[in-house]
């Protein structure tokens, strides 16, 4: 059996003010067109299928047109559950009614979910499908007071699935941030103030568990877990991460092999750095049109820098300094204890790192004197 593993799509998603639609839209042409060569039995996305629970009206009709394409179009089963940043109901919509046409969608947290039952040439798959859901909500659900952490209520609901057929190999498709895995600073946390992790020996005994919520592509070590990885880079700290499908292989024994086929951005986000005028005078003859933050290496002020960039790189979402964050600390100035030129070399020292030179310091007096001549005059 093949399955097409994905997971964080985040349709409606914004970079640093610039809106994701129309890269998400080439990414979702990307999956369409892989899933209708590779012929999955079935395609899972597992969470965090909008950005927020409620999302704008261009991401329901792209999400619309791709389940439409995936579904209608190319005959495929495609299950779908909710991830932390949807709401559960409003994915829930219409899901009785739907699953009669091959699309399967798990909203809100039910009690004693029943799996879905897959066969091949080998016998039965059954693909349970776990959305995610607060403590709270499990504990309600359940009627079960006992789940006071994401682990413990992860726990109970796996102890709550119903039954799959003997024999049968079973997979898991789930939204959760399992313990150890390798975070990015465009996740929103599951948790405030207590643990959000699910323990790695909730997934033993499944021979595939879909995982979503983490952005990196990454196999979760000890068990036969893996996070497919967001649909794009949503922010600068997934820079190095290619993103990709995951495409599984289950043979009668239980997993053969995941396979990731990538999905190509049609606009990359990048770091670049440099000072103002090389980036001005030599840009590169391609990857211009990218996201790009950049981290500019000039020490002397820099006037409209991001607009003298957009001219040349259009879109630049981000200028830092580096150079100013990462300076030492050297603690307070007094200008009590200091004359002018004093405050302005340890006012120098501490914005930059360096020492002024005494060209600087010169420079400094001048206009000094410059200025209370002025003063003088006034009065």
């Amino acid at each position: 059996m093949r399955l097409l593993h994905s997971a964080d799509w985040h349709l409606g998603r914004v970079l640093h003010g610039a809106p994701l639609i129309e890269d998400q839209a080439h990414a979702l042409d990307q999956l369409t067109a892989i899933a209708a060569d590779t012929r999955p039995d079935a395609v899972i996305i597992a969470g965090d299928v909008y950005d927020r629970a409620v999302p704008p009206p261009e991401a329901v009709e792209l999400l619309d047109d791709t389940l439409a394409r995936l579904v209608l179009g190319h005959k495929l089963l495609v299950i779908v559950i909710a991830g932390n940043h949807d709401s559960p109901r409003r994915l829930g919509f219409g899901a009785r009614l739907l699953a009669h046409g091959g699309l399967h969608v798990f909203g809100p947290c039910q009690a004693r979910p029943a799996p879905l039952i897959l066969s091949d040439a080998h016998g039965p798959v059954a693909i349970h499908a776990l959305a995610h859901a607060e403590p709270a909500v499990v504990r309600a659900v359940l009627a079960d007071e006992a789940p006071r952490d994401h682990d413990q209520a992860f726990a109970a609901r796996l102890a709550d699935l119903a039954p799959a057929p003997a024999g049968a190999r079973r997979v898991l498709a789930a939204h959760a941030f399992v313990a150890g895995g390798l975070e990015s600073l465009s996740e929103r946390p599951l948790s405030v103030g207590g643990s959000g992790a699910v323990a790695v020996e909730r997934f033993r005994g499944f021979d595939y568990v879909a995982l979503g919520h983490l952005h990196r592509p990454q196999q979760v070590s000890g068990v036969n877990a893996r996070y497919a990885g967001s649909l794009l880079k949503y922010s600068f700290s997934e820079v190095d991460q290619p993103k990709s499908l995951s495409l599984v292989e289950l043979d009668a024994a239980g997993l053969a092999g995941v396979g990731a086929i990538a999905i190509e951005p049609l606009r990359d986000a990048r770091i670049i750095g440099g000072r103002l005028e090389e980036l001005l005078a030599d840009p590169p003859a391609t990857g211009r049109q990218d996201y790009l933050r950049v981290e500019l290496q000039n020490i002397e002020p820099v006037i409209d820098a991001i607009g003298r960039l957009r001219a040349v790189y259009p879109n630049v979402l981000q200028v830092t300094r580096p150079h100013l964050a990462t300076a030492p600390a050297q603690g307070q100035i007094d200008p009590r204890r200091l004359d002018d030129a004093q405050i302005f070399a340890a006012f120098y020292r501490q914005t930059t790192g360096q020492e002024a030179t005494p060209a600087m310091l010169e420079a400094f007096a001048a206009e000094a004197r410059q200025l209370r001549r002025q003063e003088r005059e006034a009065h």
